[in-house]
């Protein structure tokens, strides 16, 4: 009732979208150079949305590319009739997400004192919030089976070629190579997270 109330009255419907997604196995390591290439991109583009935007269609494309390797997921969000209170929201997801372990990357490190062999993660989570303006029903519904998480990605990309994106934030762990995610750690740290 409320939302046709403030459809009909013209108000601006936010929508602030949050999305857990789980991959394991041998070989998803590669997934971590796209996230930390668009989170050094994120940062010399200094928030520019435009910049943050095509790092999300790369991320979400290159997830479609691994949807054998989703093992779990999982979504949250909120509708908002005030731009500022969607802010608020999306302030207070950041927060919690960049608490789950290993979730920061260090982009200060060059590399150069790696070890040559790093460990290779079998477990990767990626958590992916948005906030965009209107209603997309692909993102506005349970994500927990594959095919509807597809759709979630393909809306995501559409939104950002829309230009429908007002805020958008990627987090990941482990946030660098040579760190190790561990099932337990997934429970302990995701407990969100359903099997697909």
């Amino acid at each position: 009732m409320r939302d046709t109330f403030n459809k009909m009255i013209g108000r601006n419907r936010y929508v602030v979208f949050r999305l857990f997604l789980h991959l394991g196995g041998g070989e998803v390591a590669p997934i971590m150079g796209v996230l930390n290439s668009a989170g050094r991109d994120a940062i010399d583009a200094d928030g520019d949305l435009e910049v943050l935007g095509e790092g999300l269609v790369e991320i979400s494309q290159t997830l479609l590319q691994y949807d054998e390797y989703w093992l779990s997921a999982a979504n949250e969000g909120d509708v908002f009739w005030d731009e500022g209170e969607a802010g608020d929201y999306v302030n207070e997801l950041f927060t919690d997400s960049a608490q789950r372990y290993l979730s920061e990357p260090d982009y200060s490190s060059d590399g150069l004192n790696e070890p040559l062999s790093i460990p290779v993660t079998r477990n990767v989570i990626v958590i992916i919030t948005v906030a965009y303006e209107g209603e997309i029903p692909q993102l506005e519904t349970d994500l927990s089976n594959v095919q509807s998480l597809k759709e979630a990605f393909k809306a995501l990309i559409n939104l950002h070629y829309k230009h429908k994106l007002k805020a958008i934030q990627v987090h990941f762990s482990p946030a660098q190579l040579g760190d190790e995610l561990t099932s337990d750690q997934l429970l302990q740290y995701y407990p969100e997270l359903i099997p697909l």
